[in-house]
């Protein structure tokens, strides 16, 4: 059987194995704001946060998966031993922050790991500079912009609904959005799934580029597109409990209106990025949505400490995947 296949199918795998564990790793993101309010119990928010990463699949262009094959590394100074080591890294480092608990960006380390081992082989010349919002200027530049503007638009709502609602009761009120958060908690797993599955598209899509089974002018295959999707819903239907107790509890204290406005405002921004094609994290997103949405109340409503570990933990994601991945293509080319 052809070397150059097996490796491919190899990859192929494991980015599947990848984009289930940014289901699990992820899972708390879509899921924690509706557990922690007691709006459904976690069996159940994770069937619907896993059907909707799914049906996302059927939804908008792939221009997400465009620039995490295309426009981050150029793919003519790679070949497949640098995505493979690239996925092992963002693997390696999605499995530590899990086991510590920590909700670090799945995103950032699969474009960590995959430049690491793209620089480790080619240099810093394989990176690709487009004009901003496309390639790394994007991407670098909404680490910072979507928990922020996360942050606003939770923020936003928070005080916009508390000022529409503020001669309700308040046992109205909470009924009323724990209806509410059914829909709030559907769209942000939809955008889940329509920004991170492409991640994992597009990882394939370079894989099959180095392999010479397809051309850059080639559309997205659909069998990338139903796998990808399939394998982050099947890892959100695993959970991700360590994670969910962290977003849902420890940075701030959510009711069902705070939850709400956590999940639209972050729902709103991912589908916006994914819609211009630029790869977010999720996990930032949602964070600065519940950091607004706390803050909303009182500032001391939001547990500063816990915030900041999570901010410090975003900080070295990048680097540590591409640490890793680096270390990991090292030790390839040594035995090849």
């Amino acid at each position: 059987m052809d070397g150059t296949f097996v490796l491919v199918a190899f990859i192929v795998v494991l980015a599947l194995a990848f984009d289930y564990t940014n289901g699990f790793h992820d899972a708390a993101n879509s899921i924690a704001t509706v557990v922690s309010t007691r709006v459904l119990t976690p069996g159940k928010a994770v069937l619907m946060a896993a059907f909707f990463n799914f049906i996302a699949a059927f939804w908008f262009e792939t221009k997400v998966a465009t620039t995490i094959g295309k426009e981050l590394i150029n793919t003519d100074l790679v070949n497949e031993w640098v995505i493979l080591s690239g996925l092992t890294g963002a693997i390696t480092w999605n499995l530590i922050t899990w086991y510590l608990g920590l909700p670090t960006s799945s995103s950032h380390a699969l474009v960590g790991g995959y430049a690491g081992a793209a620089v480790a082989k080619s240099g810093f010349g394989v990176l690709l500079w487009a004009s901003w919002p496309k390639g790394w200027p994007g991407t670098l530049s909404f680490i910072v912009l979507s928990p922020l503007i996360g942050m606003t638009l939770g923020l936003s709502l928070m005080v916009a609904v508390s000022w529409i609602f503020r001669n309700y009761a308040p046992s109205r009120v909470d009924k009323l959005f724990r209806a509410l958060q059914l829909v709030s908690a559907s769209v942000f797993s939809f955008s889940h799934g329509l920004n991170d599955a492409q991640k994992t598209m597009g990882i394939i899509f370079a894989a099959l580029l180095t392999g010479k089974y397809i051309e850059k002018t080639t559309a997205m295959p659909m069998w990338v597109i139903l796998s990808a999707h399939t394998a982050i819903a099947l890892g959100t239907l695993s959970g991700g409990w360590r994670i969910v107790k962290t977003m849902g509890s420890k940075i701030t204290k959510l009711k069902p209106v705070g939850g709400f406005c956590a999940e639209t405002g972050g729902g709103v921004v991912i589908i916006a990025v994914s819609a211009l094609g630029i790869p977010v994290s999720t996990t930032h997103t949602i964070t600065g949505a519940i950091v607004g949405v706390g803050a909303a109340q009182r500032l001391s409503a939001v547990r500063w400490g816990v915030a900041g570990r999570i901010v410090w933990a975003w900080v070295i994601t990048i680097p540590a995947a591409a640490g890793i991945a680096a270390l990991m293509y090292g030790a390839i080319s040594l035995f090849r």
